[in-house]
C-alpha cells in the first residue's frame, strides 16, 4: 500500500499541506536526536556570536559575520542561536544544548543519517505519488524550538526564500521527531492560500554591498481566524506547499519541539533564481532524490 493515499494527494492539492502520521518509527526519530546532540557535543561556536559589543563598529561587524555565516551555509552544517543565550562576554547563559534555533542547511548530504531519511524509500514515493520527475534536494535544518525560548516564526510562504520559475515547484518535508503540539509550538496554516502567488522574495544583493540580503514586495497582513493547527504526531511529517501562508508560535512550553525538515525542487522545466539566497555550489550541486 502506497504511503500516500490518493486522498492525502488531493488535501495537499487543495490546502497546500498534508500530515501524514508514521514516516518514521519512534526509534528513528530517537537515532536522529541522538545524532543531532552529538554534533552539538562537538560544535565549535561561530566566532561572530562570541563578539561582545564595545562600540557600534563591533556591532556592524558581528551583524556582517553572522549575514556572512549564514549566506555561505548552504553546502555546509551550520549553528543559528536562539537570541539572547550569550552574555555580554559571548559565553553561554544557558546550557549549550538548549541554545540552538536550528542547524542547518546540508545535513541531508553529509549526515549518513539524515541523508538516509532525505533519500528513504517513503520520501521517494511521496514524490512519485506527486507526480514528481527529477526531484532536488534544497537544504534541510534540524529545529529545536527549545522549550521556554523557542521563538515565533511570524506567517511566511517559503517561495519567498526559495523562488523558482515557474512558482509551485518547491515542497518542504517537515518531520515532526517528537509529539509537535498546540502548546509546544505546532505548525499553523491558512488553507488553500497556496494559491495567490507570493507578495514577498528575499533575494541577494549585489556582490560588495550590505546586507547581503534584502526584501522586495513585504508581506501581507492575515488574518489570524484563518490559521489551522496541524499538530503532529512523532514520526509523522507535514508535506507544505511553497506558496502556503504558515507560522509557529512560540514554545512557552516545558517540552522541546525537534524537528528534521527538508525542501525539494522539482528540477524539470524549472528555473532556480540566481537571486535566491540559496545557490547550489560546486561542492555540492542539489542532489537528486531518486539516488540510489
Amino acid at each position: 500500500m502506497d504511503f500516500m493515499t490518493d486522498r492525502d494527494v488531493q488535501k495537499y492539492k487543495e490546502d497546500g499541506f498534508v500530515v501524514l502520521d508514521g514516516l518514521l518509527s519512534s526509534q528513528e526519530c530517537d537515532e536522529l536526536k541522538q545524532r543531532m546532540n552529538e554534533i552539538v557535543d562537538q560544535m565549535d561556536v561561530p566566532e561572530h556570536c562570541r563578539t561582545t559589543f564595545t562600540t557600534y563598529h563591533d556591532e556592524q561587524l558581528k551583524t556582517q559575520g553572522s549575514a556572512d555565516y549564514f549566506i555561505t551555509s548552504g553546502d555546509k552544517i551550520r549553528f543559528f542561536f536562539e537570541k539572547g543565550v550569550f552574555n555580554d562576554q559571548g559565553e553561554f547563559k544557558v546550557p549549550k544544548h538548549l541554545s540552538l534555533n536550528k542547524v542547518g542547511h546540508a545535513l541531508h548530504a553529509y549526515e549518513p543519517l539524515y541523508k538516509k531519511v532525505t533519500h528513504s524509500a517513503k520520501v521517494q514515493g511521496i514524490a512519485q505519488k506527486l507526480g514528481l520527475v527529477n526531484p532536488v534536494i534544497l537544504q534541510s535544518m534540524y529545529i529545536f524550538k527549545q522549550p521556554g525560548i523557542g521563538g515565533e516564526v511570524t506567517a511566511h510562504q517559503d517561495a519567498t526564500f526559495l523562488h523558482t520559475e515557474p512558482l509551485g515547484r518547491v515542497m518542504g518535508l517537515w518531520i515532526a521527531l517528537e509529539d509537535a503540539t498546540v502548546n509546544n509550538g505546532c505548525l499553523w496554516f491558512i488553507p488553500g492560500s497556496h494559491k495567490s502567488g507570493i507578495s514577498r522574495r528575499m533575494v541577494r544583493t549585489p556582490k560588495g554591498t550590505f546586507p547581503l540580503t534584502d526584501f522586495i514586495g513585504r508581506e501581507q497582513a492575515y488574518d489570524e481566524e484563518k490559521f489551522v493547527a496541524a499538530p503532529v504526531k512523532k514520526g509523522g511529517v507535514v508535506l507544505i506547499h511553497g506558496e502556503v501562508v504558515h507560522r509557529s508560535a512560540e514554545n512557552t512550553s516545558e517540552e522541546s519541539r525537534h524537528v528534521y525538515t527538508f525542501h525539494m525542487m522539482e528540477a524539470l522545466d524549472t528555473c532556480w533564481s540566481p537571486d535566491n539566497w540559496l545557490q547550489p555550489t560546486e561542492e555540492l550541486p542539489f542532489p537528486p532524490l531518486f539516488t540510489k
